[in-house]
């Protein structure tokens, strides 16, 4: 067994690849696993690993549910929304400050529970050196509860410095003018009770038509929500209502007006003047 375990080791890893992510990795050794089953012989068998697996792969049992593998810690969100694991911190609904909650670590993960319900997900950070402070890792939707009543740490938050592109520009362009403060944080408000690309598609749609304002932001959401157009149908004339004559720009037509207007007064005059 220790030889079979040492040849395997031996084709897959020599070369060693170099990976950027985790992730990366194990979608690599997967793929390189599956075809290295079609090269080697079963042995007992006839034919490779890959054809006897697919002979055998029918008769399995079905594959019950996954266990739920994960170690549970309890712990206390600070006053800035932060859970502390391994050196590092990652960010909790402002809802729950100051409060007591369930962090479920998985092996790449980290979950955050509280009453029964999931409160939040983060990737889990993974950092064997000890010479550096730790990162902290934020979700600027857990701090909108903060924004209702503090609209000015929109401005230099470290929250919010990873705001997606759109919600920036429209940032941007929002504090330039008075009360663009309150206006953004009531436009990233709407993340929590619409879907949060359609509320960010309706800000780009905004921007591009260069209405920078939130109640421009609400109408071209609510047209996306209820599937209507964003621009209104072109309207066709019916033929009877179409000129005859374009109205033109001549001012000369008026100075004749006027001359004409004079002859029928001086008329006028001459016929009162005759009357008996």
């Amino acid at each position: 067994m220790e030889k079979n375990v040492r040849d395997a080791r031996h084709r897959l890893w020599q070369p060693v690849p170099a990976f950027a992510t985790l992730a990366l990795l194990n979608d690599w050794l997967e793929s390189r696993c599956k075809a290295l089953w079609g090269e080697i012989a079963h042995g007992k068998l006839p034919g490779t690993v890959a054809d006897v697996w697919a002979q055998e792969r029918p008769l399995l049992m079905a594959v019950p549910r996954p266990f739920d593998g994960f170690i549970e810690h309890t712990k206390r969100v600070s006053p800035t929304c932060l859970v502390h694991f391994e050196r590092n911190r990652y960010s909790v609904p402002a809802s729950y400050a100051n409060r007591p909650v369930s962090l479920r670590v998985y092996a790449n993960r980290l979950v955050v529970a509280a009453e029964g319900q999931l409160l939040c997900e983060h990737t889990r950070i993974i950092d064997r050196r000890h010479d550096t402070a730790g990162q902290t890792v934020y979700d600027w939707r857990h701090y909108l509860a903060v924004l209702q009543r503090k609209p000015g740490a929109l401005r230099n938050g470290a929250p919010f410095s990873e705001l997606p592109q759109g919600f920036r520009r429209l940032q941007a362009a929002l504090l330039k003018q008075p009360g663009g403060d309150r206006e953004m944080v009531e436009i990233l408000a709407l993340v929590l009770h619409h879907d949060e690309q359609a509320v960010l598609t309706a800000v780009e749609l905004a921007l591009e038509a260069g209405v920078a304002s939130k109640t421009h932001v609400l109408n071209v959401l609510h047209r996306l929500l209820d599937g209507k157009p964003m621009a209104p149908a072109p309207v066709t004339a019916p033929q009877a209502l179409r000129l005859a004559n374009e109205p033109q720009a001549n001012v000369l037509r008026y100075d004749s007006l006027r001359g004409r207007v004079t002859v029928v007064d001086e008329i006028t005059i001459q016929e009162v003047r005759h009357a008996p």
